[in-house]
């Protein structure tokens, strides 16, 4: 960033322009403000801008587009590569901008991008209303709307996109729009599921559901079950209702709030979450005690908001995370060779997690968004996590060695939140054959490819 006298007094005049923030690196709450979820991330911005509200917002891409500042768009700040931070140049910090409203009679709930999960959860369930999110009540609405999102509620409701009824965007020329099936279409296409190529979401409007109290919890098995159980699981969660979702997982038992005997012991599993009645669902878990004998189990009503909040203290903000997904269509015999043979965890915290995108995901069509994986079963995360910093080379090793050994029998692409910075072709594949006309939208509402730190999807020629 220049420091000249004349650039200074157009900061300054930035600053002036706006209600919210403006945080530089000589004040005090730089190094917190600049701090993201995955603690593996260091990166320097030049200035942080903390909108308070659109006009800020539209403010600060006319300031960072007309000054050529790299820019990088933060909400949650969840983003496992560090896409919500850059080096030098300008962070649009949507953090403070937190407005929810419900409306219980439609169904619906309108939501700023500052917002967490959480938050959307305990608005929405004062009324036994929820919509599709993911696992962790932390992450952020915006950058998992618009990689696409999935969660406990995906079976029966689809993804998050497929909730998603609107959106209002400031684009890279500093027009704010609305975006719907009815009003700029091909913009609304490309959000769902894109990332945040096209713009600033300044506010999401989702489809709720009713959703209040659910059955859910975890259910280990031994790691020598692993064969067994995965083998079961290929063929049961497919054919299960869709009022039943189970992801299947491979961790080591961490310490609180598991009883202290199964501590640090290595296991597969799975973790609950049913909307239907109490005998389909005891149906279902005897269905899988039936497998083999569960090590340890834990299963029970609960509101949806805990369900939600449950892994929120055993990942807390500042780990060091690294990410490897894949799109699984079927899970072969040489694939679940290669689940036993990496299923020693380099670290407590490390896991592998096969979250089930079937049921209500496969209704909508490949081309009726930019998420093109509708025939996958499964989004596989390998993710590598520690406290601290020195396991950093364990992690990394341990997830992609993993990863390179399964990949061969995935489909190919990946969910894009489940992705480090691993280039243009990984991306292509992701996007498979909705690839160009991304790149088509891209050149209408961003030509300039000025959104580009992120999952980027380079404007058609």
């Amino acid at each position: 960033m220049a420091t000249t006298a004349t650039d200074e007094t157009t900061i300054e005049q930035f600053r002036e322009g706006i209600r919210g923030t403006l945080i530089r690196p000589d004040d005090a709450e730089y190094d917190d403000t600049r701090t993201i979820y995955n603690g593996m991330i260091d990166k320097h911005p030049g200035l942080i801008v903390q909108c308070a509200n659109v006009g800020d917002v539209i403010v600060a891409v006319n300031f960072a587009r007309e000054n050529d500042f790299d820019t990088a768009i933060r909400s949650g700040g969840h983003s496992g590569p560090g896409l919500s931070l850059v080096d030098d140049g300008l962070v649009i910090d949507l953090s403070e901008m937190t407005g929810i409203r419900v409306d219980p009679d439609e169904r619906t709930v309108r939501v700023e991008p500052g917002c967490t999960w959480g938050d959307v959860d305990y608005a929405t369930h004062a009324f036994g209303l929820a919509t599709v999110s993911g696992v962790i009540s932390t992450t952020g609405v915006s950058g998992l709307t618009l990689g696409g999102g999935h969660g406990y509620l995906t079976r029966k409701y689809g993804l998050t996109i497929d909730n998603l009824l609107s959106a209002d965007v400031v684009l890279a020329d500093g027009r704010l729009v609305h975006a719907s099936e009815d009003e700029n279409p091909d913009l609304f296409w490309a959000l769902r599921g894109g990332g945040g190529n096209f713009g600033v979401v300044v506010s999401f409007e989702y489809e709720l559901h009713p959703v209040d109290t659910v059955t859910a919890g975890p259910l280990f098995w031994p790691i020598e079950e692993l064969e067994t159980t995965m083998r079961w699981y290929r063929e049961w969660l497919p054919q299960a209702p869709e009022d039943v979702y189970a992801f299947y997982l491979v961790a080591e038992v961490p310490g609180d709030p598991f009883p202290p005997e199964i501590h640090g012991e290595k296991v597969c599993g799975l973790m609950w979450c049913c909307l239907g009645s109490e005998e389909q669902t005891e149906e279902m878990f005897q269905t899988a005690r039936d497998v083999a004998e569960p090590l340890f189990e834990h299963v029970g009503e609960m509101p949806y908001p805990a369900l939600q909040s449950m892994f929120d203290d055993l990942y807390p903000p500042g780990e060091q995370w690294y990410w490897k997904g894949d799109f699984v269509r079927e899970l072969f015999d040489e694939a679940i060779e290669v689940h036993k043979r990496h299923a020693e965890m380099p670290t407590p915290k490390s896991t592998m997690h096969l979250y089930p995108i079937d049921g209500a995901a496969h209704d909508v069509g490949s081309d009726e968004t930019a998420w093109n994986a509708r025939d996958a079963n499964w989004s596989m995360v390998i993710v590598g996590v520690d406290p601290d910093p020195e396991n950093d080379g364990k992690i990394i090793k341990w997830a992609r060695d993993y990863w390179h050994d399964l990949h061969p029998h995935t489909v190919g692409g990946s969910y894009i939140n489940f992705m480090m910075e691993e280039g243009k072709d990984r991306i292509q594949a992701t996007y498979g054959d909705n690839y160009e006309r991304l790149r088509e939208v891209k050149a209408e509402y961003d030509p300039d490819n000025f959104f580009h730190v992120n999952q980027n999807i380079e404007p058609a020629n």
